[in-house]
């Protein structure tokens, strides 16, 4: 497997590449990433990938638009190398969020992307945990949707008392996601009813379901400046719940979220590695699992030809 086989990694989380490496025993291939004097992007590929089965891991996270360049143009140079297949491994797709036309006169840019993402050269893309399912549809190529909801339901049922608790979706858009945290645990789920001002102003009514004297995990695809968070642990205290935990697959943590999520009124938050955490943003109520072994076994697997859905099985 490993002679037709390349691992490639630019710089958005090198960690979670090397460690997904370690577990497919192979190291990262090397790949320059420098710039000009004009400050353009310059991408060299450092190994033959010469009719090889190429994977490319980077997310979309800050500074976003330099991240998808990097990947871009890394894509472009591995199609020149004359690479049997490339696929686009993003952990963190962010511009998912941005599946809809909600306002007059803005793109659908999570469609611009995926349409960048073909062009440039990726034959396939293997992803996790998109903010809406729909952005399936945006891509012109093969779409691997992995999620981290074992990883974190495992997380929970081997820490927690889970005979009181209740997952909570922030929104009814976020419904169908709980649901299945909520069914993998064995417990049952309440939804908010939000309302959404603004990117970072979030309005929330009553609660719909049974939280009063039960713990409560709140379950969304990512945390990013932390105020639905807040907005869901200020209507569940108000609800009557007796502690309340959170889970999200993506740790974005943008903005005032450190500041928000350290004096929050709330027990412990699990998330994952699809996104890199710097020492800054490490709190002693943060957990972060890895999600490497899941994505080595489906980059195993769609080399060798196998079934990606049979991970979830």
């Amino acid at each position: 497997m490993k002679d037709a086989l390349r691992i490639f990694a630019c710089n958005s989380n090198r960690s979670l590449a090397e460690e997904i490496c370690e577990r497919l025993g192979m190291q990262l291939s090397p790949l320059h990433i420098s710039r000009f004097s004009n400050d353009n992007l310059r991408v060299q590929v450092l190994d033959n990938v010469r009719e090889r089965d190429v994977f490319v891991i980077q997310s979309f996270t800050e500074p976003v638009s330099e991240h998808i360049l990097e990947l871009l143009i890394t894509l472009d140079a591995l199609r020149s190398a004359s690479a049997r297949r490339v696929t686009a491994v993003i952990p963190y797709y962010s511009y998912a969020r941005s599946d809809k036309k909600d306002a007059p006169r803005i793109s659908i840019t999570g469609r611009l992307i995926a349409d960048m993402l073909a062009t440039a050269g990726a034959n396939r893309v293997l992803t996790m945990d998109l903010h809406a399912d729909q952005v399936h549809g945006f891509f012109s190529i093969p779409v691997d949707h992995l999620t981290a909801i074992p990883t974190i339901a495992e997380h929970f049922r081997q820490n927690h008392d889970l005979s009181r608790m209740v997952a909570v979706a922030t929104d009814a858009g976020g419904a169908k996601r709980v649901g299945r945290f909520s069914e993998r645990l064995g417990i049952p789920m309440a939804i908010i009813d939000k309302r959404r001002v603004s990117d970072t102003d979030v309005k929330q009514g009553r609660v719909v379901g049974e939280v009063a004297g039960r713990d409560a995990v709140i379950f969304e695809d990512e945390i990013s400046t932390g105020g639905t968070l807040l907005a869901t642990i200020d209507t569940l205290r108000e609800a009557g719940v007796r502690s309340i935990h959170a889970g999200a697959a993506h740790a974005v943590l943008c903005g005032p979220a450190i500041d928000r999520l350290r004096d929050a009124p709330i027990e412990s938050i699990v998330v994952t590695n699809t996104v890199h955490m710097p020492p800054g943003k490490h709190l002693p109520k943060i957990t972060q699992l890895t999600v490497a072994p899941l994505f080595a076994a489906a980059i195993e697997r769609i080399h060798t030809g196998e079934s990606v859905g049979a991970l979830f099985e």
